[in-house]
């Protein structure tokens, strides 16, 4: 048996962990074994001697990330049942193995009880991205516990952590494939609608799959509508309205690659009636967004701390404002934020307030989210990032 070394909480300290919550502050931590580096498992006590849990060390605000709340030893058998756990509930939610997609996440961090680790799966192909030091040294056990779990049917696994790793720990990291290969023509097809991926050198791990259902709902009002897609990315509400029948989609990226790709994907789907532009949402908004059917607002996190939060709030606010200027009388605008430290009630307080200063009134169709495969748990609440509203525009 590997024995690890300890952690001891202040008194008290232990109560969210008892509750299951897996991040453990700095300052929860009384004393801790000499020697621990950054990415060692440890062993969590409480200070009466209580085992809490076992986790990944890594100094900073969050000192230790629980992995198992039951005390074994960390092998590529625990990784093995820790993924096929994700994996079977990907199979419950009829997203793995099924005919009309195939790109959905795998692994989403604490929601799998996997802190700091991102994992999504492209027709085959994975993209492993460690947020967290300890889920980095794994990466090796983890690959072969994916090769265990999906056999001949996994191509590759990408590692696409250098960007999200400490810049003390990630210098000189590359990303790098731990397994297979993939060529530079990668589709995927989600509901029936194909895109093109290129995990390698797009945002992210490639796509934003946490859209899926939100692109889905979008395709139902879209049919005889002029649509505008901004902050695009690659097309995915786009090519979601064209397959409904839209009557023109138009998508707005400052990315001139992202608007590449966004071609090559209406090529993909046989879509005649989409333009893309390289330009600046605000710009576009301000001179060419007028006689819209649907708007759709998916803008980069604008705040990741909370100490910015204020000018999020703004932005947010002149976004939505200037939306609701343009939109045509009826029109439908889908509204998102993916700033985890903007709350679902100050969101919509945000376009309440632009619906009223645009003199529009606007009527609450539907609360959005993201999809069950981006885990929430009643024990991890911050989990909850993606906030969408869709509005009827009077």
């Amino acid at each position: 048996m590997i024995a690890y070394p300890r952690l001891t909480l202040h008194n008290g300290k232990e109560l969210p962990v008892l509750r299951f919550h897996p991040w453990v502050f700095s300052g929860a931590v009384k004393t801790q074994d000499a020697n621990i580096n950054d990415g060692d498992i440890v062993e969590i006590y409480s200070a009466k001697q209580q085992f809490l849990g076992m986790a990944q060390y890594q100094k900073g605000s969050i000192t230790a990330r629980i992995i198992s709340f039951s005390k074994q030893q960390i092998t590529i058998d625990f990784w093995i049942k820790k993924i096929e756990k994700s994996y079977l509930y990907r199979q419950f939610l009829n997203l793995a193995n099924h005919p009309d997609t195939n790109v959905y996440r795998l692994v989403f961090g604490e929601g799998d009880g996997c802190p700091g680790l991102i994992m999504d799966y492209y027709n085959g192909h994975i993209v492993f991205q460690a947020h967290s030091i300890g889920m980095h040294k794994c990466r090796l056990d983890i690959t072969e516990a994916l090769k265990k779990i999906y056999g001949n049917a996994l191509k590759s696994v990408y590692d696409k952590s250098a960007e999200t790793l400490p810049s003390n720990y990630s210098s000189g990291l590359k990303n790098e494939f731990l397994f297979g290969s993939c060529d530079s023509d990668l589709v995927v097809v989600e509901n029936g609608v194909k895109f093109y991926i290129d995990f390698i050198n797009g945002q992210k791990t490639g796509f934003f799959i946490d859209q899926r259902e939100n692109r889905a709902l979008l395709g139902t009002y879209s049919k005889g509508k002029r649509v505008l897609n901004t902050f695009s990315y690659t097309g995915g509400f786009s090519m979601y309205a064209a397959k409904h029948g839209c009557s023109q989609i138009d998508s707005v990226d400052a990315s001139a690659k992202a608007i590449d790709l966004c071609q090559q994907n209406a090529v993909l789907n046989s879509v005649s009636n989409h333009q893309g532009f390289a330009v600046d949402t605000f710009d576009y908004l301000k001179d060419y967004g007028k006689n819209y059917d649907i708007i759709i607002l998916d803008p980069p996190a604008f705040a990741k701390s909370r100490d910015v939060s204020h000018n999020a709030v703004i932005g947010y606010k002149r976004l939505n404002q200037m939306a609701l200027q343009n939109i045509k009388k009826g029109g439908i605008l889908f509204t998102f934020s993916c700033s985890g430290v903007i709350d679902k009630k100050l969101f919509y307080n945000t376009v309440t307030a632009a619906a009223i200063e645009s003199r529009r009134h606007i009527k609450l169709l539907h609360t959005l989210s993201q999809p069950a495969d981006h885990i929430i748990t009643p024990n991890f609440p911050e989990g909850e990032y993606l906030k969408g509203l869709a509005f009827y525009v009077e």
